[in-house]
């Protein structure tokens, strides 16, 4: 009998160090893949941001925030990273959603047209009646590129209810395929993917929120795009999961900060050779897309409300800050 014990602490001796070491697994589910508003997601494992904090992080990808916020709801994953708005959204629609560190730090979305349409669509009002495609929402989640078409539709006088909104996807495969059937005319969507659409004569620009110019212009157009978050169950049984998880995305944060443009596309592991230069073609376009570090920007959620206000007129006296938690990421100006 003693024997038998012994063999059996033996066996626990080998196998309690070997358990103790095993990396904790963490899941995030953000839009993509590659998509460079959830770059930062992406890299984490590509780095070891994920082992270095003894963890493991499984990214579930989704054709648009909505689906990423679903996931997060479900219980399909602890995390996700998406649009600041749509987060809000969630929220007033009664979701359980914490925003817990940034990650952009200018939000990045192309409204562009069929290439076939040029001479037809010269501005805005010129797709009243038209079909466009925006990333996936959910009922209890609008997301960004949504809200934005509709802000940018009011702008010159369309309301949404005179044009045709249609789930366009948040994949380069997504938005070419739609565009190149002819299911929409035109599409809010993200970059790289609108430089690689552009480059390959499927689109032209109409508007650019990219652009410094273009943004001033729209109501909150400095608003936070993409941020992570979670939910108060999660914060409440496992607030160091919660600081490990933002202690990852810093790292990613950081070493983009750290790279070229080439070195963070040859990370990622883009071989393919136009994916590959619109993808650092963009990454050059738009050097201040990434919070440097996390850190929430007061000005930024200022802006933030006074996007959402602008697409959601009905959640008149709702903010950001209500359910935002900076305790991990911490704060800045």
């Amino acid at each position: 009998m003693n024997r038998i014990l012994f063999a059996l602490l033996l066996i626990l001796a080998g196998i309690l160090p070997a358990l103790a070491q095993t990396p904790q697994r963490i899941v995030v589910s953000a839009p993509g893949p590659r998509n460079i508003s959830y770059l930062p997601v992406d890299l984490i494992p590509k780095i070891g941001a994920d082992a270095a904090e003894g963890a493991s992080l499984r990214i579930i990808h989704t054709g648009g925030g909505g689906v990423a916020l679903k996931n997060l709801a479900s219980r399909n994953a602890d995390f996700a990273v998406v649009g600041e708005p749509a987060q809000m959204s969630m929220k007033l629609s009664g979701g359980d959603v914490v925003t817990i560190s940034a990650v952009n730090d200018a939000p990045l979305f192309v409204l562009m047209v069929r290439a076939d349409l040029k001479g037809q669509v010269n501005r805005i009002a010129d797709l009243r009646g038209r079909s466009l495609g925006v990333n996936t929402s959910t009922q209890s989640a609008k997301t960004t590129s949504q809200q934005l078409l509709e802000v940018v539709l009011r702008s010159d006088g369309v309301l949404p209810k005179e044009v045709s909104i249609v789930a366009a996807g948040q994949s380069w495969e997504d938005q070419s395929s739609v565009l190149r059937s002819k299911v929409v005319d035109a599409v809010m969507g993200d970059e790289p993917y609108a430089t690689r659409l552009a480059k390959t004569k499927q689109v032209f620009f109409l508007v650019n929120l990219g652009e410094a110019s273009t943004a001033e212009r729209i109501p909150g157009g400095h608003f936070l795009h993409a941020a992570l978050a979670t939910r108060s169950d999660v914060i409440a049984r496992a607030p160091q999961t919660v600081e490990k998880m933002v202690r990852m995305l810093r790292r990613s944060l950081q070493w983009i900060a750290s790279h070229k443009p080439e070195e963070v596309v040859a990370t990622l592991g883009v071989s393919e050779p136009t994916e590959r230069d619109t993808f650092i073609k963009a990454l050059k376009m738009y050097p201040r897309s990434f919070s440097p570090d996390g850190r929430f920007s007061t000005h930024q959620l200022k802006e933030t409300d006074h996007f959402f206000q602008a697409a959601t007129p009905e959640a008149k006296g709702f903010s950001v800050e209500s359910m935002v938690n900076d305790h991990w990421a911490g704060r800045r100006e």
